[in-house]
């Protein structure tokens, strides 16, 4: 069989389709237009089911931790009434160390449930060491495949600390330089080896990040008695903020506010050879919160089941100098040493804080673990070497991606940028112009596109005729 580049490319759709256990085409109306609350319905499972498969591999019911210490450095630096309390969730405790446990454990438990021998999954991140050891749980094999390198052969100190971790679970990782390799490779294993694709953006990886939100929402409303105003989500590939938005949902807290937190690497392009060790960030950040928000079937599966715009209310960005604070800040301040990617959220959440009344609730919905190599030190230190400029002063002003890491010399410094969501909105459908060469939908499609940017059919009718012209 022809294994060459343009081969296995001709053939991902057989490929993806015989490795993912789920039939699409069951799920396609017309066009564009799929039923998504179908598919993750009838290919997902049930918040009960869930949450039995996650307790036969110790994923979930961590702990929601109230930032006190933090919460009055938060008061003291805002207005007379302001300064909401901010908890977080500690994912930390889960066995790989991340969220990410919670979406594996689902894909794992779904590919033995299939007869699957193995599992791969393509990640540089935290994911990697959660299918590694979801896998080692369930008994079967696991291939990591890392974007790992730029053309120098140098990788970033958090991919491999990745690399690491997975190797301890007793994992094979496949490593790549940045580019279209990547997928090439993923592809070719999927096939000579028939394992599962434990893809980030199936239904079953979604089903498991909506324990997550069950649990913010049953926890706070324990601790405080009623649920939280606000849930901030880092955002990269949207899996996180659409499966906790789920969750909330489906536990009644339908009115709480969902605000998607990335890193700032506007700018940055995440397959350039040339940027890819000039960020500090290898998930949680713009090149990947835009591009998944605005086009999310740019992804390795047919039908993508992280649609964030279902869902998110706000979408705000931070710098990494803000990111590296908050892991200070927590650290020294409430003994959790964190992150850094989880404390993306928290450092939105400490600005959002100090504009919320005192009587309200916000919760970070993430934390995870830290190592030698996630380590802010490590990070800097790195970044250095990359003749990227690190020091103290206004980040929000004098921050600039791929050249600049500013530090924040004052808790009143972290603050950050809002993205308006109508602006996303009108993205996603100059996204569908560009990429499918559409510029006149169907009624069908229009619907479609309605509840997927989540606003009106004549909304969406007057934005096709704005961009159009």
């Amino acid at each position: 069989m022809d294994k060459s580049y343009e081969a296995i490319m001709n053939r991902q759709t057989e490929i993806i389709r015989k490795s993912i256990g789920v039939d699409y085409d069951k799920f396609e109306i017309e066009g564009i237009a799929f039923d998504y609350q179908k598919m993750m319905k009838e290919a997902g499972y049930t918040i009960a089911e869930v949450q039995k498969i996650q307790r036969e591999t110790a994923v979930g019911n961590t702990p929601l931790v109230e930032l006190k210490n933090i919460n009055a450095l938060v008061r003291k630096n805002s207005d007379r009434g302001k300064g909401a309390r901010i908890f977080i969730k500690d994912e930390q405790t889960n066995p790989s160390g991340s969220f990410k446990d919670r979406r594996a454990s689902v894909s794992v438990y779904r590919a033995k449930e299939l007869g699957y021998k193995g599992v791969i999954a393509a990640t540089s991140g935290n994911y990697g060491a959660a299918v590694a050891s979801q896998a080692a749980k369930r008994g079967l094999k696991s291939i990591i495949v890392q974007e790992c390198f730029d053309s120098r052969g140098v990788g970033q100190p958090e991919i491999l600390e990745k690399e690491r971790s997975c190797a301890a679970y007793g994992s094979e990782i496949v490593q790549t330089t940045v580019g279209p390799e990547l997928f090439y490779y993923t592809l070719l294993l999927l096939e000579e080896t028939g394992f599962f694709n434990a893809s980030l953006y199936s239904p079953y990886a979604i089903a498991g990040i909506e324990t997550l939100g069950w649990e913010i929402a049953k926890q706070t409303q324990q601790i405080t008695g009623r649920f939280p105003d606000v849930v901030v989500s880092t955002h990269a590939g949207g899996g996180l903020t659409t499966g906790t938005a789920r969750g909330l949902q489906k536990a009644g807290a339908t009115n709480t506010i969902i605000v998607g937190a990335s890193v700032d690497l506007r700018g940055l392009h995440m397959a350039s050879d040339n940027d890819f060790n000039r960020k500090s960030f290898t998930t949680g950040h713009t090149g990947f919160g835009i591009p998944f928000a605005v086009f999310p079937d740019r992804s390795d599966v047919p039908r993508n089941a992280a649609r964030v715009l279902r869902y998110m209310d706000r979408y705000v960005l931070v710098t990494q100098g803000e990111v590296f604070y908050m892991t200070e800040l927590l650290a020294k301040l409430e003994g959790l040493q964190r992150g850094p990617a989880g404390n993306t959220s928290l450092a939105a959440a400490f600005a959002l804080a100090r504009e919320m009344n005192e009587d309200e609730i916000i919760v970070v919905n993430e934390t995870e673990y830290t190592g030698a190599g996630k380590l802010p030190s490590a990070q800097l230190t790195f970044a250095k070497q990359n003749n990227i400029e690190v020091k103290k002063g206004d980040p929000i002003k004098e921050d600039k991606p791929g050249e600049r890491i500013v530090i924040p010399e004052s808790p009143l410094q972290i603050g950050y940028i809002e993205i308006p969501i109508m602006q996303l909105k009108e993205s996603y459908i100059n996204q569908l112009f560009k990429r499918l060469n559409k510029t006149e939908f169907t009624r069908k499609e229009i619907e479609f596109i309605a509840e997927d940017i989540r606003e009106s059919v004549g909304t969406v009718q007057k934005l096709i005729e704005k961009l159009r012209a």
